[in-house]
C-alpha cells in the first residue's frame, strides 16, 4: 500500500541540450482535465545564477504492479524560441512558482501518479494556525528511494502568520530542515477528516517550497542558519492554470 501523497511528487532534472544541470522537485496539479507539472520558477530559469535550461525531465512510475520500474519523460521549455511555462506576478513582483502543461496523451498509458486539484486548495473559511504541522514532499539533494523512485518527506511547521504576505511578499514561512533539490516541492497539511472532495488524497495543498530564508546580518562563523523557508501560497495555481 503506497501513500498517495508520495505519488504526487516528481523528481525534476534540468538540461541544456544533453548536459545535465540541476535536479529539483515538482508535483502534479490537474484542472479541467488538463495536467500540469508545478515547480519553482527558478528551476525553469534563474538569471542571477545564469541557469538557462532548454528542457526538463521527470521520472515517472510506469508499472502499477512494480514500482521499481520507471521511465524518464522529457518536456521542452521553449517552442519557436518562446518559453512555454507559465509564471506569475503580484504586487511585490515575480512569484517563484511555475507550471508547465503536460500532454496526457504523450504519457505512457500505465503511468502511476496522483495530482492535486483546486479541491485541495485551502477554502475561504479554513484557518491555519501558526505552529500547524506540515509536510514537505521532495528530493533534497536528489535523495530518494532509488529502488522505488519515491520522494521523502520532511516535517515542517507554519512559522509566520498564515494568510499574511510575509514582509509584503506572496509567501509564508515554514520551519523545516530543507536542502537544495527541494525547490518546487508541495507543502501540505493533512485534513482532519477524510473529505469527499479530496478523494484518496486527504491533504490540503498550502504552498510551494521555494528556498531557505537567510539573514544578511548573520555571522557565518558564529550564527547557525535560521532553518526558515519561503513557501509561496498555492492559490497562485488558480491563476497560472486558467485557460
Amino acid at each position: 500500500m503506497i501513500e498517495t501523497l508520495l505519488l504526487t511528487a516528481a523528481r525534476v532534472f534540468t538540461f541544456q541540450q544533453q548536459r545535465l544541470l540541476t535536479n529539483a522537485s515538482g508535483f502534479f496539479f490537474e484542472r479541467d482535465e488538463r495536467l500540469f507539472l508545478v515547480t519553482s520558477r527558478h528551476v525553469m530559469i534563474n538569471e542571477p545564477s545564469e541557469h538557462f535550461p532548454d528542457r526538463i525531465e521527470i521520472e515517472l512510475h510506469i508499472d502499477p504492479d512494480n514500482m521499481a520500474r520507471s521511465s524518464g519523460f522529457s518536456i521542452p521549455l521553449y517552442r519557436d524560441g518562446k518559453s512555454i511555462w507559465r509564471e506569475g506576478l503580484d504586487a511585490a513582483g515575480a512569484v517563484d512558482v511555475a507550471v508547465i502543461e503536460i500532454e496526457r496523451a504523450a504519457l505512457p498509458e500505465t503511468t502511476v501518479y496522483r495530482a492535486f486539484s483546486p479541491h485541495h486548495l485551502l477554502g475561504s473559511f479554513d484557518q491555519v494556525a501558526v505552529g500547524t504541522s506540515l509536510l514537505v514532499v521532495g528530493f533534497p539533494l536528489g535523495f530518494h528511494d532509488t529502488l522505488h523512485h519515491m520522494p521523502v518527506v520532511r516535517h515542517a511547521v507554519v512559522a509566520s502568520s498564515f494568510g499574511l504576505r510575509f514582509q509584503g511578499e506572496g509567501y509564508f514561512l515554514t520551519d523545516a530542515r530543507t536542502h537544495r533539490g527541494t525547490s518546487g516541492a508541495p507543502v501540505v497539511m493533512r485534513v482532519s477528516e477524510r473529505a469527499p472532495m479530496q478523494g484518496d488524497l486527504p491533504w490540503i495543498l498550502l504552498g510551494v517550497h521555494s528556498a531557505v530564508l537567510d539573514v544578511g546580518t548573520r555571522d557565518l562563523k558564529i550564527d547557525e542558519v535560521l532553518g526558515l523557508n519561503c513557501a509561496w501560497y498555492a492559490d497562485i495555481l488558480l491563476t497560472l492554470t486558467e485557460r
